[in-house]
């Protein structure tokens, strides 16, 4: 391929962020100057000038990016949430009990947890054409060896592959789709790879649990391979060399560490999702138990939670930029809102479906709001940042999970939304002493603090 994807760059704080690709003829790749400067993914940037010169054809192309992209980050999380209900048909299979099976989520969520931080340092300086391609293609023959396993190690060890093609998938598919996305499009771009992740709790879940039904698990688990194999040979056709200068390296923690609002993301965001998934976790026998629904009713109404989620991102993409501290007070107030209301709306069974649409809607919003400020705020090592933004989700969710747990066994399940509130109280005051005065209303803003 005779071309590649050259770094515009918008400016915050006057440092060059990387929201924007240019086509350039390959000989012109290595440098771009502006101003005197270069101009590259973390490069040093002067007065907030781009460098692009995008057609409606360039935006074109990038858009049907952004849709493959979207493609398969939903192939990513269907493979996350799939063995969730297929946990009883492999327990048989290998007569084992569910509580073993199990493992192959809490395994699967602490390996990408504590692997995605060195996995993403690893790799950090390949071309990012050449990381995603390799991250899919460890995807593939991992679910390859999930659809012949033979025995329950080798389903282990084959998931543990898909959770190391995870951990980096999601350090680089964001930044990379705010990299990608046309002049001005960010929210958007960020949206679609969010509405990617909704649709897999929507549509991918069930899909893989009615293929499992009735052709069998391993089945399941082909099909999902296959499809990652339909994105790999678009992606190899369609995507160009993308050259890394990010400074992803062990050397860019402590410049990371040192942004304020960076920490406090960090800090925000593991306390947040703790107590959204000590409730969350427990969601289905709660619906069942204590708001009466049916089998059938609680899948729809867990699918609508999801369906929520696009709604999120139109929501996002269209107004975000504007209102960015609207938009962060939403969601620092909206999650304990969500969870101390969980029991009190269980009393009718319509009641607690429209609550689990507006739960939906709050915590998706959370993951869009959060991820893109990780994004602005960290425009030299946008990598880096991402993987420890998704190494501290993951261990809210393992942790969240074990309150919940906890709370089951020596109080009640009713009781589950009032423990995760509190904790979600904990990060609303932290969130408005440390970040809500940090926000401004316009995300493009140059040479504004966060």
């Amino acid at each position: 391929m005779d071309r590649v994807l050259n770094h515009g760059s918008a400016y915050i704080n006057g440092t060059a962020v990387s929201d924007c690709f240019q086509e350039k003829p390959a000989s012109m790749a290595k440098e771009v100057k502006t101003d005197g400067a270069g101009v590259g993914a973390g490069g040093a940037g002067r007065a907030g000038r781009r460098v692009n010169g995008g057609t409606d054809g360039g935006d074109s192309r990038r858009w049907l990016l952004l849709v493959v992209l979207s493609f398969t980050a939903f192939i990513f999380n269907t493979t996350e949430f799939v063995p969730i209900g297929l946990l009883s048909d492999i327990a048989a299979d290998f007569g084992m009990g569910e509580s073993q099976t199990s493992l192959l989520i809490t395994v699967y969520a602490w390996f990408v947890a504590v692997m995605s931080l060195p996995l993403m340092l690893a790799v950090g300086k390949y071309d990012f054409r050449k990381i995603l391609l390799g991250v899919i293609a460890l995807f593939i023959v991992s679910h390859a060896v999930s659809a012949v396993s033979a025995n329950f190690t080798m389903l282990m060890a084959s998931r543990l592959g898909v959770a190391c093609s995870h951990a980096i998938f999601w350090s680089i598919m964001s930044p990379l789709a705010v990299h990608i996305a046309p002049d001005g499009k960010r929210e958007a771009a960020l949206g679609m790879i969010i509405t990617g992740t909704s649709l897999a709790m929507i549509v991918g879940m069930p899909m893989g649990r009615v293929i499992g039904l009735h052709l069998g698990w391993r089945v399941t688990f082909g099909c999902v391979g296959g499809a990652a194999l339909l994105a790999f040979v678009l992606l190899a056709l369609m995507f160009p060399p993308v050259p890394n200068n990010q400074n992803a390296s062990v050397k860019s923690l402590p410049a990371l560490l040192k942004s304020p609002v960076l920490t406090g993301i960090y800090v925000f965001i593991f306390l947040a999702v703790t107590a959204h998934y000590a409730g969350y976790s427990y969601i289905e026998p709660f619906l069942k138990q204590v708001a009466g629904m049916s089998d059938g009713l609680t899948t729809l109404t867990l699918m609508l939670f999801g369906m929520a989620g696009v709604g999120s991102s139109v929501l996002f993409s269209k107004f975000y930029a504007n209102h960015r501290r609207a938009f962060f007070s939403f969601i620092v107030a909206g999650v304990p809102a969500a969870l101390f209301l969980m029991r009190p709306l269980a009393f009718n069974v319509y009641a607690a479906i429209a609550f689990c649409v507006a739960w939906g809607l709050v915590f998706m919003m959370f993951n869009l709001v959060t991820e893109f400020e990780t994004i602005r705020n960290s425009p030299q090592a946008t990598t880096v940042a991402v993987s420890i933004y998704s190494s501290i989700f993951n261990i809210g969710i393992g942790g969240g999970a074990f309150v919940g747990g906890m709370v089951i066994n020596d109080y009640s399940l009713s009781a589950v939304g009032y423990v995760g509130g509190a904790i979600a109280v904990v990060a609303m005051l932290f969130a408005l002493k440390r970040l809500l005065p940090a926000f401004k209303d316009r995300s493009a803003d140059v040479g504004q603090q966060a």
